[in-house]
């Protein structure tokens, strides 16, 4: 059975992303000098990672993988891809929206072509950091419905990780419940009983670039665990 670790019910609100990060690591530490690797799900997951990859001293990368959505239901993965192009399904979501293969092919296409922009943005500054046999931790600044880092786990999990986690500041606790029979483990650090929207969890919830990203992945060093 998968671990899921809900440390409280508050809904009390982190200052920002930054913080929620730091607190986070506080429930990790034991993955502290392990050769992790830790995957933001952009935007506002990178900084989340970025201070658990310090706190850890593991390695940081960013998560490009995309959800494949589900006709009249963006929000309901039908599966995801990789960042190389692997396509993942979940064939029980196929079979029950009864989802033709030519609406699939359309939006591998759709979604590839994403990624292939995304990737020529970020892999400029920071080169894939492989994950097989790795201990990885894959994060976010919330999960509200799941779907994109649902996408994200199955992704990452054809690249045969060690052991595959999901650690989150904030989520629901229908979607953390959920999400933690995609991982090995699941930390979740508040899942408050009254869930609308992940900004409601910061005081400070700004909108993230892509130039704030890309500044914090030239700040950490590749392949620091192998140093």
């Amino acid at each position: 059975m998968p671990k899921l670790r809900i440390v409280s019910h508050s809904d009390e609100p982190f200052r920002d992303r930054r913080e929620a990060g730091r607190l986070l690591s506080y429930e990790l530490e034991d993955y502290h000098g392990q050769q992790t690797v830790v995957l933001g799900i952009p935007r506002g997951g990178v900084i989340v990672a970025h201070e658990l990859a310090r706190a850890l001293e593991a390695d940081l990368d960013i998560v490009l993988a995309r959800k494949l959505r589900s006709p009249g239901y963006e929000e309901l993965a039908l599966g995801a891809m990789t960042e190389n192009g692997q396509v993942f399904l979940n064939e029980a979501v196929v079979r029950e929206l009864h989802i033709a293969d030519s609406y699939i092919e359309q939006e591998k296409t759709r979604q590839l072509a994403e990624i292939a922009s995304r990737t020529q943005l970020i892999r400029k500054v920071r080169p894939k950091v492989p994950l097989k046999g790795r201990l990885v931790i894959v994060t976010d600044d919330g999960v509200a419905t799941g779907a994109t880092a649902q996408a994200a786990l199955w992704a990452i999990r054809q690249e045969q990780p060690k052991k595959l986690m999901a650690a989150f500041p904030v989520g629901s606790g229908e979607t953390v419940t959920r999400l933690a029979h995609d991982v090995d483990e699941l930390v979740c650090l508040r899942a408050p009983p009254y869930f609308s929207a992940v900004g409601q969890f910061y005081i400070r919830f700004d909108q993230v670039g892509d130039e704030e990203v890309l500044d914090i992945l030239r700040q950490e060093p590749v392949g620091k665990t192998a140093q």
